[in-house]
């Protein structure tokens, strides 16, 4: 506590000097005004930041700090004075160029060494360009403070820090670039017996055996940060020596074990990050020692025990973060043992000396907490009332749970709360005013995925005044909520299927054009699209699909990142607008009205991935300069009214994933596009293109997975090469004129090998980004979310012969195979038990021989099956799913075939049995009509007398009666273990 102290001080010190200086009558050293001269000239400073280094007196300096007294250079501040944010540093090209600017870069000049007197040296933020850190920095014996972090060194750290025997503070941190690596630790400590805070994040320590042996001989550190460094494992430490200890920060190292139990003798730490290291078991109790703890932080990790009651020993906890792991259970709501409560009598004043146990409000004792993160576990049961109790309380997160119940309403007592999420629970019931009622600081509102019902009243004016509202699948409708309209300061907007159904209100376009994420989608909102004004917002989203928006298409903001207004009801030409001057990354227009020619200006938005102009009514040709987009990924223009020739120039987009211009009229052959070599989806079906299929597709494609070229005029034989896709799960061929037979290679397909889950590719139907059509049960399908579990081969409707291959039957992971209309002779595979994945199978329309295979009554998931009009014959298996099967279509045209459920039987059958049709069993009986009056009329009178005999024996013969009942006895359980074992094989059957 004492060195951290000192550190304060010194650096309140050094505050207080800095706004002095410019007051100071001494003037700097000449050599060392000479010193600072040769480190500008060697330092890269696109933004002039080092302007003010002219005139004699270097004290005056921008960033220079001098001794009083003395004139000398003391401290040098150098850090950029832009803030640092990594990930718009990374995704928000225009702050990464400003931030750029402003770094610092080139050379440092050992004209430092002059410096004789410098003992504060702060170089952080800037950039140095993977540069090694200057080793004569060594030897600036007088340093006590050096910031190197965030300045993009690179290479090793030098082991000469370690003569700074002064040394109270190193930053070398620099969590996110991992350049700098340490081979060892041992420098730290021989000599940096003063050092008081350390921080090497980033810095790679894996091949340091010794860091913790190292840091464990520094007994003034207070605060260390080793976050992601790599450390492996966390070695056993008997007795830790670093007793001054306050923070301590091990994130990200996926270390992979179980707490280490030294940890818990730092009675000293206030402040404990173990986040995102794949600890796992149980949380020890003596994490109750460390009382002095005021942040905690175990998220992402692999706890999966109850919430621990150790925890609540720690009632001086400010920050408390649990999530990411898969904590289970109920949270506590009585920990007698743990939260007491002294009693005040309040109308004297005096003391009563009781202690009352607080059995339904344990998280009293948390009187100071601020931050409660349990999202993304597993907890379950009701939200706890006791929860209102946590009066310091500025932000709850409990989301991505089991919590059930409805949310109760103490949570409005919270006056300090500024941000609440319950989303993505079992949360039901209504959600009133009363659990605002108090919110008056609260920014942050999410309650998505539930099924909660806002009742409020159409004149409640909330307490707040909300930044982020996130309310998808909750029930808001039917009308737009009126106190929406009282929200000023939104920048996220999420109300998807929320059941609106209304028009868009005047208001809305007022308050929300400027909004930085916008989410409507899957309600009724109808109306004209809203105009939305341009604030240069980064990221902004603006999605809209999915209500009843009609009228002409607005323009495209030019601040938006993504743009979707695609299922509605827009028509007209896309409006013409300056493609240079958008920041557009998504476009979706699909499944709209929208007519005209592709327009040019998209051509000119070089940033742009993804264009979605599907299912509309575009016209004309599709413009070669479309190639000129280089970062493009996916381009969909399905379902169109295009044509012409496909532009060679596509073939120029060498990161294009997924290409989709099936349903069109496009002409002529397909262009030659193998230097897409990343290219997963190829879909040109469904138009005009004669060609033989490319050799290239196969050769140069390696990451194709679907293949789409049906309904086309594609002759020839298909090639060999397409063998050589090994990710290839889709190849439809299907509605050409291909000749000759199929090659026996496609059982190499590696990626048809591969089983998936039929029944979960059987229940998913959920819309994702790129879509396939293929038919599959004999419909056309449209695959989006489902489309990874889909592998097909379609070959139908060609000109095919030969044998089907036996090598196909190797596809364990087919779920489709379609081979009908073409002409195909010889035998079904014996081995076609073999694809047990099979959902549908059509050998429909060839000229097949021979018997149905009886391992076909094998394929447990087959839903779709059709043999029809070939020449086949035999019996038809029977058993298992092929039961379920029954319509006699599937087999016609096959006059060899007999048995169930034709109505022609086998020869050999026996008389009367199951396949016998009911005609024929009316003629193997001859059957006389006069007999059957006398038949009956004599069984009554005998079947009395025969059953009045039999009760006489029974009644006066103990031995026969006891025999006869034991009889019955064994009879009735014969019978209910048959009809045990019978109801066990439907089971079987079925799942």
């Amino acid at each position: 506590m004492a060195a951290s102290t000192n550190v304060l001080w010194m650096l309140l010190s050094l505050w207080f000097m800095e706004g002095l200086h410019l007051a100071s009558s001494a003037t700097c050293i000449k050599t060392e005004r000479s010193a600072l001269i040769k480190f500008k000239n060697t330092i890269t400073d696109e933004s002039n930041r080092l302007a003010s280094w002219e005139g004699e007196d270097c004290c005056t300096w921008k960033g220079v700090i001098c001794n009083n007294k003395t004139g000398r250079v003391e401290q040098l501040h150098l850090h950029n004075p832009a803030p640092f944010d990594y990930d718009r540093v990374n995704y928000d090209t225009s702050y990464a160029a400003n931030y750029s600017r402003t770094c610092l870069g080139g050379e440092i000049s050992e004209s430092l060494l002059d410096l004789e007197h410098l003992f504060y040296l702060d170089l952080s933020m800037n950039n140095f360009s993977g540069a090694q850190i200057p080793m004569f920095l060594g030897s600036m014996i007088s340093l006590r403070y050096l910031d190197l972090s965030v300045a993009r060194f690179g290479g090793n750290v030098p082991h000469h820090l370690g003569n700074l025997s002064g040394l109270q503070y190193l930053d070398l941190g620099d969590f996110w670039t991992n350049r700098l690596a340490a081979d060892s630790l041992g420098w730290v400590s021989t000599t940096l017996s003063s050092l008081e805070h350390l921080d090497l994040s980033g810095v790679q320590l894996g091949e340091a055996k010794d860091w913790l042996s190292a840091i464990n001989m520094l007994p003034s550190l207070s605060l260390l940060n080793l976050s992601n460094c790599n450390v492996g494992t966390i070695p056993a430490l008997p007795r830790p020596n670093f007793t001054s200890l306050v923070s301590l920060d091990l994130r990200y190292n996926i270390i992979n074990s179980a707490l280490p139990l030294w940890l818990f003798n730092v009675s000293s730490l206030k402040h404990l990050r173990l986040d995102g290291n794949g600890f796992s078991g149980r949380i020890p109790d003596v994490l109750g020692r460390l009382t002095s703890l005021t942040a905690l932080g175990l998220s992402s990790n692999f706890f999966n025990t109850s919430m621990p009651d150790s925890i609540f020993n720690l009632t001086n906890l400010k920050y408390l973060d649990l999530s990411q792991n898969k904590f289970q259970g109920k949270i506590p709501t009585a920990i007698n043992r743990l939260c007491k409560l002294q009693f005040f009598d309040l109308s004297d004043n005096r003391f009563t000396g009781e202690m009352l146990e607080l059995e339904t409000t344990p998280f009293l004792c948390f009187h100071d907490l601020e931050y409660l993160r349990l999202s993304y576990n597993s907890m379950q049961g009701p939200i706890p009332t006791s929860f209102g109790t946590l009066s310091s309380l500025r932000e709850l997160d409990i989301s991505n749970n089991r919590f059930n119940g409805s949310i109760p309403s103490t949570l409005g007592q919270l006056l300090k709360l500024e941000k609440l999420d319950v989303s993505n629970n079992a949360l039901t019931g209504v959600v009133s005013e009363l659990h605002f009622s108090e919110l008056a600081r609260l920014t942050e509102l999410s309650m998505s995925l539930n099924s909660l019902a806002f009742n409020m009243s159409s004149q409640w004016i909330p307490p707040f005044q909300l930044k982020t509202i996130k309310l998808a699948s909750c029930v808001l409708g039917p009308r737009f909520p009126p106190w929406l309209q009282t929200q000023r300061l939104v920048e996220e907007l999420r109300i998807s299927n929320t059941g609106i159904d209304d028009n868009l209100p005047g208001w809305f376009q007022k308050l929300y054009s400027r909004v930085h994420y916008l989410d409507l989608s899957n309600n009724n909102i109808s109306g004209k699209l809203p105009t939305f004004e341009e604030g240069n917002v980064p990221y902004r989203r603006l999605i809209l699909h999915s209500n009843k928006f009609d009228g002409p298409l607005t323009p495209i903001p030019t601040d938006v990142l993504l743009w979707d207004v695609s299922d509605n009801f827009l028509a007209g030409s896309i409006p013409l607008q300056n493609g240079v001057n958008l920041t557009l990354e998504v476009l979706i227009l699909s499944n709209n009205q929208l007519d005209g020619e592709m327009p040019m200006f998209l051509c000119e938005i070089k940033g742009i991935t993804v264009i979605d102009l599907s299912s509309n009514e575009l016209s004309g040709t599709l413009p070669r300069c479309l190639g000129d987009l280089q970062g493009l990924a996916m381009l969909d223009l399905t379902s169109n009214n295009l044509h012409g020739e496909i532009p060679s120039s596509l073939g120029s987009i060498t990161g294009l994933l997924s290409l989709h211009l099936g349903d069109n009229k496009f002409s002529g052959k397909l262009p030659p596009l193998q230097n897409i070599t990343y290219l997963s989806i190829l879909d040109v079906g469904k138009n005009e293109l004669s060609d033989p299929i490319p050799a290239w597709i196969g050769e140069n494609l390696s990451n194709l997975q679907y293949l789409s070229l049906f309904s086309n005029k594609f002759y020839g034989h298909i090639p060999p090469q397409l063998c050589q896709l090994p990710e290839l799960q889709l190849l439809d061929l299907a509605g050409n004129n291909l000749t000759g037979g199929i090659p026996p290679c496609l059982g190499n397909l590696t990626g048809m090998i591969v089983e998936h889950s039929a029944i979960e590719y059987l229940i998913m139907d959920v819309d994702y980004g790129a879509d396939v059509y293929a038919i599959v049960q004999g419909m056309e399908r449209r695959y989006t979310k489902t489309l990874p579990f889909l592998t097909s081969i379609d070959l139908s409707d060609n000109k095919l012969t030969g044998q089907i291959p036996e090598e196909l039957m190797d596809l364990k992971g087919l779920l489709n195979l379609n081979l009908s209309g073409n002409y195909l002779k010889g035998k079904i595979p014996g081995k076609i038990g073999h694809l047990k994945e099979l959902v549908s199978l059509d050998l429909s329309r060839n000229q097949l021989s021979g018997s149905i295979p009886p391992t076909l009554s094998s394929l447990t998931f087959l839903s779709h099956l059709n043999l029809s009009f070939n020449n086949l014959s035999g019996r038809i298996p029977t058993g298992n799913q092929l039961q379920t099967l029954n319509d006699e279509s599937i087999y016609m045209g096959n006059d060899g075939l007999c048995g169930t459920p034709l109505l022609k039987p086998c020869p050999g059958d026996k008389r009367g049995n199951d396949s016998d049709t009911p005609n024929q069993v009316n003629e193997n009986y001859d059957t006389d009509d006069s007999f059957f009056p006398w038949f009956y009329i004599g069984m009554g009178p005998g079947f009395l007398i025969g059953l009045v005999g039999f009760c006489s024996v029974l009644l006066f013969k103990d031995s026969w009666r006891i025999a006869y009942f034991h009889y019955i006895e064994r009879a009735c359980k014969a019978i209910l273990g048959i009809t045990a074992a019978q109801a066990h094989r439907q089971r079987t059957r079925f799942h």
